[in-house]
């Protein structure tokens, strides 16, 4: 084989030496017996056509690659976001691998997260002693503050009482008597990653301001000045909660964020490892209760906590994913107006600045087709900044999106003229969107890791903005949200844009009329 010690071959060339080749082919001939390749392409020719895209939406029964993950993802997310916290998940080991290897491939940082390992005999009998001796080894081994626990499908269909279970491991001495351990039920097999994150950050809310399970007095509301934040699953949650922190900060307002994993997600290489590194304090989180508001960023992230924090005498202001001029606007407004205070200068100078940059670039990007995918919030954002750049999102395609969701996306395409002939589609999926693609083409696609291959398939052009992206690195550091954030996200636009002009006018003596110096 060429791969020795002395020829060492980066595995981008190794495979397309002569031996692998020859391997390959003997393989597909002698093993594989597939039908021929001009079977093949006729077959492929035909799942692109309008005939196929109309089967391909009328299928009822079968999802293909959604764009979700499940339940219990956005639980470890929650867990992260809060100080000297571990997420415990009653599950399968296995489960517990795929969440921290997805955070952790994301964020470039390790992910702790632990499990009570359920096997056969526990799916049959219960997972009580697994949660008895799995609590034990948790708090003794890692010595967290607190330890949030959450659920897998395993659990979840054999119907273990999480409230009862922790309740015993108690009494057994597997924990203290009084150490916080926050629970919320999240099936994988119902929702997907946004709904785990409602359910658990409900949990922990409920945990501390409702007696603790029972176990202690619930806390008395004595309303104050103070600000809640709570900015929902966020795959760029490093650069985004500290342009949130920075807003704030440009306001001198008092203000709490709830669910805080940028600092864990982010540690520096100095020779000392964090296991826990920043998240929101349990004294922030009972303080919390006493805020004059709540601003949440993302509604359909976080409905029942909303609901919740009505219940509890807050006033709550509803976002989503504020991404470009207006959206920002009304997340700053809200802030001066829940503070009485005026917008800070550098705030309206940097909106400025944002409105520069966009009439600069307008030309590049007006009347560009866009097709994306990803969580609803985000894509309500995303939706009201292309429309603003004067593009057309043309596809908007959320698997964990809703009708109420798709008619609020309809609501911004009607508000402007490029919204015309755009459409949503709530609870589609990856091969719903390869069909819209073939069919009515657009020029880019915003998307996660996975749309490379709607990219390869069908030769449109990626930008990344969806978690997880797992072939790029650093993105999560930069934010997307408010003014700053937008500057970021139309920067990914364009570099994009002309990287592809570029590479469509680089031929010389044929293309490259266009492969211009100036842009």
């Amino acid at each position: 084989m060429p791969q020795n010690a002395d020829k060492v071959i980066d595995h981008e060339m190794l495979f397309r030496e002569p031996e692998y080749q020859e391997l390959f082919k003997n393989k597909k001939e002698n093993f594989e017996f597939n039908h021929s390749d001009v079977k093949v392409q006729e077959i492929r020719d035909w799942t692109k056509s309008r005939e196929y895209m109309e089967k391909n939406f009328a299928r009822d029964s079968l999802v293909v690659n959604p764009a979700k993950a499940c339940q219990p993802l956005g639980a470890v997310y929650v867990a992260n976001g809060f100080h000297k916290t571990l997420s415990f998940v009653h599950g399968s080991q296995g489960c517990v691998a795929y969440y921290r290897s997805h955070f952790s491939r994301h964020f470039k940082e390790p992910t702790s997260c632990v499990s009570s390992s359920m096997t056969e005999d526990a799916a049959v009998f219960g997972g009580l002693n697994n949660m008895i001796d799995g609590l034990a080894n948790t708090y003794n081994l890692y010595k967290p503050d607190m330890i949030a626990v959450s659920t897998t499908c395993m659990a979840e269909v054999i119907g273990d009482d999480l409230d009862a279970f922790i309740k015993n491991s108690k009494q057994k001495g597997s924990i203290p008597a009084d150490f916080d351990v926050p629970f919320a039920h999240t099936p994988a097999f119902v929702g997907s990653h946004i709904t785990g994150y409602d359910n658990a950050l409900l949990g922990v809310l409920k945990h501390f301001w409702d007696g603790k399970a029972g176990t202690a007095e619930p806390l008395t509301r004595v309303p104050d000045a103070s600000i809640n934040f709570i900015g929902g699953f966020d795959g760029f949650v490093v650069g985004n909660m500290r342009e949130i922190k920075r807003i704030f900060d440009l306001f001198g307002a008092d203000y709490n964020i709830i669910c805080d994993p940028s600092e864990v997600w982010d540690t520096p290489t100095d020779g000392e490892f964090r296991m826990y590194e920043g998240g929101t304090t349990k004294e922030t989180v009972e303080k919390a209760l006493n805020a004059k508001a709540t601003i949440v960023f993302q509604e359909y992230c976080a409905e029942k906590t909303i609901k919740y924090l009505k219940e509890k005498g807050q006033e709550v202001v509803v976002l989503n994913c504020p991404v470009g001029v207006a959206g920002t606007d009304r997340f700053i407004q809200a802030i001066a107006d829940l503070t009485g205070k005026d917008v800070p200068d550098q705030l309206i100078k940097e909106r400025g600045r944002l409105v520069d940059a966009m009439a600069d670039s307008q030309a590049h990007l007006h009347g560009k087709r866009f097709a994306m995918y990803g969580d609803p919030d985000q894509l309500l954002g995303l939706t009201e900044f292309i429309l603003e750049l004067g593009a057309e999102p043309a596809h908007v395609l959320s698997t964990n999106g809703t009708e109420d969701w798709a008619g609020k996306v309809q609501k911004l395409f009607d508000a402007s003229p490029y919204g015309a002939g755009c459409k949503a589609y709530p609870k589609r999926d990856l091969w719903h969107m390869r069909s819209l693609m073939n069919v009515e083409p657009v020029d880019f696609l915003i998307g996660n890791t996975y749309g490379k291959y709607l990219e390869r398939d069908t030769g449109t052009p990626l930008i990344r903005m969806v978690f997880p992206i797992f072939d790029r690195h650093h993105y999560h550091r930069f934010p997307t949200w408010g003014y700053e954030g937008a500057l970021r996200t139309l920067v990914m636009f364009l570099d994009e844009y002309f990287e592809t002009l570029d590479a469509n006018t680089i031929i010389p003596g044929k293309t490259d009329y266009s492969y211009d110096i100036i842009r």
